[in-house]
């Protein structure tokens, strides 16, 4: 059975529809990437899942729907949004910004050895600790974003477009880190990235969007070494 299986998904904004019928999966322990030219409907499609926006179709997490549910629910069912642009909360701390990605979670001690650990994954979180996250470079904002993410200790951690804005440097220690939480913890990951060589080079699958619905889709390395797909939907 799919982690998470998504049939017919419609969404938009007021009365622009931006998706339109879009279907995908991302099998447990999956690392999937949705690649596409700008409007193409992929923020729309993370806004959608992690239910910040209201959408039409099914969207089933491990065998339970999430159709209708709210943000907090979704998270509390085992998926967590990377939002584009970091999102990070910017007037509490960085230490804030950890327990809240831990809000919905009872356990004192399993949350304590998680902050050990994301500190220790990004120390310049631990030393950052008491700083307003406002303060903090776009890097380490998205360092914060990435480590608050996975405070929930999720099923499938959703990122939309991790690496913009990003010195090359931070981007190649995200997507380390990014590898590391999917081999060694189990966490499936669907990614939406601007860097398509370097999303290929962590993904197995592809959902490539156009204009809100899915025109291709397979193994990373069909689209690593298309050079048709590339040059008409990637530029590259």
């Amino acid at each position: 059975m799919s982690l998470l299986k998504v049939t017919g998904l419609c969404a938009g904004y007021g009365p622009a529809r931006v998706l339109h019928g879009l279907d995908l999966a991302v099998e447990p322990g999956e690392v999937v990437v949705m690649l596409g030219a700008n409007g193409a409907g992929k923020t729309t499609t993370m806004r959608a899942l992690s239910g910040l926006i209201p959408h039409t179709g099914t969207v089933v997490l491990d065998g339970t729907p999430l159709d209708g549910l709210g943000a907090p629910e979704i998270v509390a069912a085992g998926v967590s949004l990377v939002p584009q642009g970091r999102g990070t909360f910017s007037h509490l701390s960085v230490m804030d910004n950890l327990k809240v990605g831990a809000a919905l979670r009872k356990d004192a001690d399993g949350i304590a050895a998680d902050i050990d650990t994301w500190c220790g994954v990004f120390p310049i979180l631990a030393r950052r600790a008491k700083q307003e996250a406002g303060t903090l470079s776009g890097g380490e904002q998205q360092m914060l974003a990435v480590a608050r993410a996975l405070m929930s200790r999720p099923k499938l951690l959703l990122c939309d477009e991790p690496s913009l804005g990003l010195a090359p440097k931070i981007v190649a220690e995200l997507f380390e880190v990014l590898g590391e939480v999917n081999r060694t913890q189990g966490t499936a990951l669907l990614l939406v990235e601007q860097n398509a060589d370097l999303a290929l080079g962590l993904a197995s699958r592809v959902y490539l969007l156009e204009v809100g619905r899915v025109v291709a889709e397979g193994d990373a390395d069909r689209f690593r070494g298309d050079e048709s797909i590339r040059r008409a939907y990637l530029g590259l």
